[in-house]
């Protein structure tokens, strides 16, 4: 039986997934996908990679998820649950790299600058 424990991140969430072949038990931070994120959109993006590669009912899930907002985790979630199932069988990874979940989402929150009154407006200038 083999085991895969694979991490993945988005803006400042960072997930670490154990994926093993069983039954299709998803568990979150100890607690099922629609109870973790509660919204059902979050729950659909975040087990993507099962669902494209059909192995929502083939493999036992665990998550350990940590860090940034809700939106973050489920990104993490997704990107590290592709990764995991690419490890587990390298012949899905065409199918998860042309649907762009192997690429780690590169756009994080912008810096505060000074002289600003947010991370890109500036303060309104008057000529005279």
């Amino acid at each position: 039986m083999e085991i895969v424990n694979i991490s993945g991140s988005r803006k400042r969430a960072t997930a670490r997934v154990t994926l093993k072949r069983g039954t299709g038990r998803i568990f979150i931070n100890g607690k099922s996908p629609e109870e973790y994120f509660k919204k059902a959109h979050l729950v659909m993006w975040a087990l993507e990679p099962l669902d494209l590669t059909g192995l929502r009912d083939v493999v036992d899930v665990k998550v350990r998820v940590e860090g940034g907002g809700i939106s973050g985790q489920a990104g993490a979630v997704r990107h590290a649950l592709a990764r995991a199932i690419v490890a587990l069988d390298p012949g899905k990874r065409p199918v998860l790299r042309k649907a762009g979940m192997l690429t780690r989402d590169p756009r994080e929150k912008e810096r505060m600058k000074y002289g600003r009154t947010k991370r890109r407006r500036a303060w309104q200038y008057t000529k005279r």
